[in-house]
């Protein structure tokens, strides 16, 4: 079963670090706002606004390229087609919090994504880029300009856990998830954009990066570095200075303030730095000309804001879409009538498309200090919020080594190969075929256990372990949850990412061989490490069939093919139907088995 992605907001409290996060999640909208050209923007804006002070609840934001809504001198690429300029559902409220508690206990299934790889040229053009932007700034054009890439890749699983488990490495920023017409929004960004209560306006730019230290000492001096780096706080004071002048627009007059300046803040891969730009608003402003006065946020441009965007126009390849625009809430404010907005700027900000296609931008401002190569590293640090909330995967099989000769290896390595062309792998029969002679030399004699491995790299991998009998029946335990993962595509295929199933695998002391797992129907599926059987009381052997959600193994394939198993599917509830049970998988074969309580 599907997880579709349901609308999820978590945002701290910009004025106060210490109070409650509003942590929400929505049921389905009341109706949608969409502007797909940019006269259409304004209308949406003021259409939220008048929805808000009426107290109803509207989540959405604006992509990068509705800049020109506000000011044609604002250059951008074309849209991206299937983007929206700007989108936001409109929700009577928020769902109740036990609602929140339910919705939010689902246990994340696996989930991979694979990006796809860099062009061979791709630091030279890199290296160009930032020459290019050296010259404008020499030239005396800007002073500093936001330069971004998207990352592109396929996702393998769904957008909800995707987005869970990225929210677990990264939870403390302005998170939001939602579906923004045909795409899927996760946005794990730190960065605030503005919080406006109708009168008081927040901003708090993020400029200055560096990385997190590998120990305590380490961290300590990347953070002392940060906070006193001439070129990190040249970058942040530019980017204030900017702010300030935006803000200026709508603000009292002598209200602009920085009440905080070169703030360093720890996130779970980057040191950043932040400020504070505050005012007051001039009476009658309204929510469009919060934006008109301060988008797209300076942070994301660079500086000068209209020559900055004309270079970035010129030098990134395509549109930006969300990435770099706007997401967040604008909600009922504290007196009838009023409205409260806060918005982050979507950086660490994915889009999943209905066709598993994933952007995330990454970018890093530019000034006149910068270099190419250490431009480039911090690329890879910001990136890292994804590659450490998704391990490394590599195709997994487990084949038995009887002494010198392979059990059922052209089975395993037909299924290998299909994994493989599942997750874009490169495959090599010729290499495949060699490094198993050269395994089978070494373990010549013997029973062997050997783990095979391909990774993206089209590498081949072995361990070896040796095997000793299993004694019979093995016990069995039901797990005493359902398996939420068991209709994750990971599941079809036997890979090194097994933490679905570990949450399930027995404890080493507890006498228990394996687990029988079920799904959230109630169907059994399999064990965490093999394939389950089961006599019925009309004395027929069954086994899960496919449809229930498990990894198909070659000893299960081969019980089938034999006739002395059939498919069906069998519940929880038919426990006590069944007379006899066996574990089967190809290492070990069929193992007699019995169900403890």
């Amino acid at each position: 079963m599907r997880r579709m992605l349901s609308t999820h907001l978590d945002f701290p409290n910009p004025q106060d670090a210490q109070a409650a996060r509003m942590r929400l999640r929505f049921g389905p909208a009341l109706r949608h706002w969409v502007a797909w050209r940019r006269d259409e923007v304004h209308g949406v804006l003021d259409a939220v606004e008048q929805a808000a002070r009426a107290g109803r609840w509207c989540v959405g934001g604006l992509a990068y390229e509705a800049a020109a809504a506000f000011d044609k001198a604002l250059l951008t690429h074309a849209p991206l087609p299937s983007v929206p300029l700007a989108w936001f559902a409109e929700y009577a409220a928020p769902l109740s919090a036990q609602a929140d508690a339910q919705d939010g206990a689902q246990t994340p299934a696996p989930v991979h994504v694979q990006w796809q790889a860099e062009a061979d040229d791709a630091m030279d053009r890199f290296d160009a880029s930032i020459a290019r932007i050296h010259e404008a700034i020499a030239a005396g054009e800007c002073y500093q300009i936001n330069f971004t890439q998207p990352l592109k890749g396929t996702l393998f699983g769904t957008a909800q856990d995707l987005f869970e488990a990225l929210k677990a490495r990264q939870p403390d920023g302005y998170v939001l998830a939602m579906r923004w017409a045909e795409q899927d929004i996760l946005s794990l960004s730190p960065e605030l954009f503005f919080d406006w209560d109708g009168e008081h306006l927040l901003t708090r730019p993020m400029k200055g990066t560096a990385a997190r230290g590998a120990d305590a000492a380490q961290d300590a001096a990347q953070a002392a570095h940060l906070r006193t780096s001439p070129k990190e706080r040249a970058e942040n004071v530019m980017i204030v200075d900017l702010l300030r002048n935006d803000v200026s627009r709508i603000a009292q007059p002598h209200s602009v303030q920085v009440p905080r300046l070169f703030h360093v803040e720890a996130l779970p891969t980057l040191w950043q730095m932040t400020s504070d730009v505050t005012a007051r608003t001039r009476a009658g402003t309204r929510l469009v000309d919060v934006f008109g006065a301060l988008f797209p946020c300076g942070s994301i441009t660079g500086a000068p804001k209209v020559q900055a965007m004309h270079w970035i126009k010129a030098l990134e390849p395509e549109a930006r879409g969300v990435y770099c625009g706007a997401l967040g809430v604008v909600r009922p404010g504290a007196q009838q009538g009023a409205l409260h907005a806060t918005f982050n700027v979507p950086i660490r900000t994915l889009t999943v498309a209905a066709d598993r296609h994933v952007r995330c931008g990454i970018g890093s401002g530019i000034t006149a200090s910068a270099h190419a190569r250490a431009e480039w590293q911090e690329w890879q640090d910001k990136r890292a919020f994804i590659d450490q909330a998704l391990p490394p995967l590599q195709v997994l099989e487990t084949l038995a080594l009887v002494d010198g000769a392979w059990q059922h290896a052209e089975h395993h390595l037909a299924r290998m190969q299909a994994s493989a062309r599942f997750f874009g792998m490169p495959w090599n029969a010729a290499a495949a075929s060699e490094a198993m002679a050269t395994v089978r030399a070494a373990h010549a004699d013997g029973w062997w256990r050997v783990r095979w491995l391909l990774g993206f790299d089209g590498h081949f991998e072995a361990q070896a372990f040796a095997m000793a009998d299993t004694l019979q029946p093995v016990r069995l335990q039901l797990a005493d949850r359902a398996f939420a993962s068991a209709h994750s595509p990971l599941v079809r295929h036997k890979t090194t990412r097994r933490a679905h199933y570990a949450a399930f695998e027995r404890q080493a002391d507890s006498g228990v061989f394996d687990t029988i797992l079920w799904n959230e129907r109630g169907e059994i599926t399999e064990c965490t490490r093999g394939n389950i059987c089961m006599q019925m009381d009309d004395g027929a052997w069954v086994t899960p069939a496919i449809e229930c959600g498990l990894l198909p193994g070659v000893g299960r394939a081969f019980a089938l093919q034999s006739g002395r198993v059939r498919e069906a599917v069998v519940r929880v509830d038919d426990l006590p139907q069944i007379r006899a049970w066996a574990f089967v998988n190809s290492l070990r074969g069929w193992l007699d088995a019995q169900r403890v309580q």
